[in-house]
C-alpha cells in the first residue's frame, strides 16, 4: 500500500470516528483483505431493531371475510343409473349424480346435493394388471362375478365397471350373446348399478352395446361408450330400453359439445353423462384438468350442451410407467401405483368429476374418505391400512 493509500484509510477512519456515518458513491476498494469492525453491540442491536421494525408490524389489520357468493344461471342435470324394482329393475342401490349449481365442492355456497361415486373396475377377460392390483384379488380375476363381489361387499363400491375387452375381434372376438350372457350373470351376483364397456372396436361395439341394453331393459345400465364415430346405435338402443349412455370424447369441448347434441336428438339429458378423457398424472393431467373444470364452468353460465355430469376412467392411471415400473428409486409399487391413481383422481374430484371408475381399492376408498370429508364428514383415512403400509 502507498504512501497516498494510507493517507486515504486514515483520513476516512477520522471522519468515521468524528460522525459515527460515511457514505461513499462511486468509489472502488482492491484489497486482499478487508475487515470492518463494529464497537458497541448494543448500538448495533439496537440498530437492527429499528430496521426489522419497519417490516416487522407488532399487529395485523383486521377484517372480515366475505365468501365470494355468487349465483349461476345454470346447473348440472341429475342423472340416475340402476333402477329399483319400483321403477322396474332389481337394483337394491340405485345411485343419482349431478345437480351441482356451483363449482366442485364451493361448500360456502351450497351443498351438493349428491356427492361423487365410485366405480370398481373389472374386465371380462383380466388383462396383464399390476401386482398391487392382483394382490387385492388374487383368483377372482378369473371371475368376473367374483370380482365384482369383493368390490362392493369388500371395498364398498357403488357400482361396478365391466369392460368387455375379449369381444374385440383382435383379441378373442367374444360372440355378442357369450357377452349378454356374462352380463346377466353380472346383474345377479350384485345389486349396485352396473356400468358396461365394449371393447373400443367401433364395429363390434356397435353389436354388442345395443344387444346389452336390450338384455338389461329395466335396470337402467351405463353404455360405455357413445363416440363421434359410433353413436347412433347405442343412443338408438338407449331410447329403446331405457339406458343412460356414456359421451365420450377425446379432451376436446367442442367435439364434447357436438356429440352431446347428437345424442340429445335421441335421448334425454337425464340420460347422458359425459366423459371428456382424463389423462393421468405426466401424461396430461393439466390439459384434462382444465377441460373439465371449463365444462363444468360453461355449464354453471347457462351451456345446456354441457350440462351433462361428467365421469373420469382414472384406472388408466396404471397406463403409467411410473405407476407400475420397478425402480428402487421411485418408491415401493404398492404406495406408488395407487398414489398415482389416487393423485389424478382428486385432481379431477375438484374440477368437477361425480363418477370415477378405478382400478385400485385403496385409491377407491381414499376418494370416498375425502368425498365425505368435503362433503362435513369426519371419515376415517384407510389408505395405508388397505394397502399395506404404516399398520
Amino acid at each position: 500500500m502507498g504512501e497516498d493509500d494510507g493517507d486515504l484509510v486514515r483520513i476516512l477512519l477520522e471522519l468515521i470516528s468524528a460522525s459515527g456515518e460515511v457514505e461513499l458513491q462511486d468509489i472502488a476498494i482492491a484489497a486482499e483483505e478487508l475487515t470492518v469492525t463494529f464497537e458497541g453491540k448494543a448500538a448495533l442491536s439496537r440498530l437492527l431493531a429499528e430496521e426489522l421494525a419497519v417490516v416487522s408490524p407488532e399487529t395485523l389489520l383486521e377484517a372480515e371475510y366475505h365468501p365470494p357468493v355468487r349465483t349461476y344461471p345454470g346447473s348440472i342435470v341429475e342423472v340416475t343409473l340402476g333402477a329399483g324394482r319400483a321403477e322396474g329393475g332389481t337394483r337394491r342401490h340405485p345411485v343419482t349424480i349431478g345437480g351441482e349449481r356451483a363449482p366442485a365442492f364451493h361448500t360456502f355456497q351450497e351443498i351438493p346435493l349428491h356427492p361423487p361415486v365410485i366405480a370398481g373396475s373389472i374386465f371380462d377377460s383380466a388383462p396383464p394388471l399390476p401386482a398391487p392390483v392382483r394382490a387385492f384379488f388374487g383368483d377372482a380375476l378369473q371371475d368376473p362375478c367374483e370380482w365384482a363381489r369383493l368390490w362392493v361387499n369388500k371395498f364398498g363400491a357403488d357400482l361396478v365397471d365391466l369392460d368387455l375387452t375379449s369381444t374385440d375381434p383382435y383379441i378373442k372376438d367374444t360372440p355378442v350373446q357369450d357377452a349378454a350372457r356374462l352380463v346377466e350373470d353380472l346383474l345377479q351376483a350384485v345389486d349396485v348399478p352396473i356400468i358396461i364397456g365394449g371393447s373400443g372396436n367401433p364395429q363390434k361395439d356397435a353389436q354388442v352395446l345395443p344387444k346389452i341394453a336390450e338384455v338389461c331393459e329395466g335396470e337402467r345400465v351405463l353404455l360405455s361408450s357413445a363416440t363421434l364415430d359410433m353413436w347412433k346405435p347405442v343412443a338408438e338402443a338407449a331410447k329403446r330400453h331405457g339406458q343412460v349412455v356414456l359421451a365420450w370424447s377425446p379432451i376436446d369441448i367442442n367435439q364434447a359439445k357436438e356429440l352431446n347434441r347428437n345424442l340429445t336428438g335421441y335421448i334425454t339429458p337425464a340420460q347422458i353423462i359425459m366423459d371428456p378423457t382424463s389423462a393421468a398424472l405426466g401424461y396430461g393431467l393439466e390439459y384434462a384438468y382444465s377441460v373439465i373444470e371449463r365444462i363444468r364452468h360453461a355449464a354453471l353460465m347457462g351451456d345446456k350442451e354441457l350440462q351433462s355430469p361428467q365421469a373420469a376412467g382414472t384406472a388408466n392411471s396404471w397406463g403409467a410407467r411410473e405407476a407400475w415400473k420397478t425402480d428402487p428409486t421411485l418408491g415401493p409399487r404398492e404406495l406408488r401405483g395407487p398414489m398415482w391413481e389416487l393423485t389424478g383422481s382428486l385432481a379431477y374430484l375438484l374440477a368437477g368429476v361425480d363418477l370415477f371408475i378405478m382400478l385400485h381399492p385403496g385409491a377407491a376408498r381414499t376418494v370416498k374418505d375425502i368425498v365425505g370429508w368435503l362433503s362435513g364428514g369426519s371419515a376415517p383415512p384407510t389408505f395405508r391400512e388397505l394397502i399395506g403400509v404404516g399398520k
